[in-house]
Formats: C-alpha cells, structure tokens, sequence
C-alpha cells in the first residue's frame, strides 16, 4: 500500500490533533496529513520483536521504554514512529503518577521500518527532523536489502548490514545488537 497524502493547507495543528483518530494512523507535516500505510507480515515481526526486545533491557531497571505506533507531536508536526523510545527520566506522566496519554516531546529513538511501496525519502525525512529536534538516535530499517541505516546528531547517516553492532542509546550501552539479529526475526521455522 502506497503512502495516500491529503493536503489541506488550511488545517493547523490544532485543529488536526482535534480530528479523530485514522487506522493506520495518520501524520501532520508542514499543513498537510499524511496517512500511514498498514503494517505488513515483516514490518509488523520487526516492529514487535525489536520493541519486547528494547523494552526487556530497558524497563527493568527503569533506563527506557518503548513505545509502538505513539503519536508524538513536538516542532509543529504530529508523527508516529513505528517504534518510538524514551529514556525512563523523559516519560510524561499525569498527574497520578501513570504514564500520559499525549507526548508533546520528541523520542529519544526513533525507529521506522520501511512498508512495501512506501516512499524512503519520506520515512527519511521523518528521522531528520526528529534529529533536528533533539532526537539522540534514529534508525531506519529496511526489511528489503537487510539493512538499518543510523542517524546521530552532528554525523553522516551509516548504513550497517549482518553482523554490524547497531548504536543504541546510552542508557543502554550493557546491550548490543546486530543488524542481523533483526532479520533473524523474520524467520519462522
């Protein structure tokens, strides 16, 4: 499925995050929504596998968590990373102490993992301005060639293949892994 764009310059932020809720879910970017492509069979096995397996490191010892398909909206945009990952200090609560509904603050990992037909230069431009925001790490995973391309603030994009130890974040420098490992997640037998 193709990424469908709707453009209404006329919407602000406001009034979009007023809108109810698409499936899959939709994206404000400079005026203009764009909707999300549904995940398929490897993007979905990615998505849930690198989440548990972020989420086993990190929420042990309350150093991060992530976070699957959450509207994060900071820097006049409304995004959803596939995968979004906040150090444990960054989680906003409510007022009971539980973790909040809205994040109006960008993640400090965003992970996106490219659909078929989905255009990469826009899941790209995704991460950058991420970046640009104070994102500490981004990574863009492409099921196709097998590859996870790595953005850090103040550096080239590195693309990293098999056996390459993949940047986390810093709070979770006890982990390691490899491009490999999640392609292995494809396999089902």
């Amino acid at each position: 499925m193709t990424l469908s764009t709707q453009v209404n310059s006329q919407l602000s932020l406001t009034e979009f995050l007023q809108l109810p809720e698409t499936k899959p879910a939709s994206e404000y970017i400079n005026g203009s929504i764009y909707q999300k492509p549904m995940p398929q069979g490897k993007h979905s096995r990615i998505q849930t596998c690198l989440s548990t397996s972020i989420n086993q490191v990190g929420e042990p010892q309350q150093k991060a968590l992530a976070l699957t398909e959450l509207r994060c909206t900071f820097g006049g945009r409304s995004l959803v990373p596939d995968i979004g990952v906040f150090e444990w200090s960054r989680i906003p609560t409510d007022a009971d102490g539980e973790i909040a509904n809205r994040f109006e603050s960008y993640p400090d990992w965003t992970i996106e993992i490219l659909s078929p037909d989905q255009s990469p230069n826009h899941v790209i431009n995704k991460i950058i301005f991420c970046i640009n925001q104070g994102t500490k790490l981004g990574w863009f995973i492409d099921p196709n060639d097998k590859s996870v391309m790595v953005f850090q603030p103040h550096q080239l994009p590195e693309v990293k293949y098999n056996n390459d130890i993949l940047p986390v974040l810093d709070v979770l420098t006890d982990w390691q892994l490899q491009a490999s490992d999640i392609f292995s997640w494809l396999k089902v037998r």
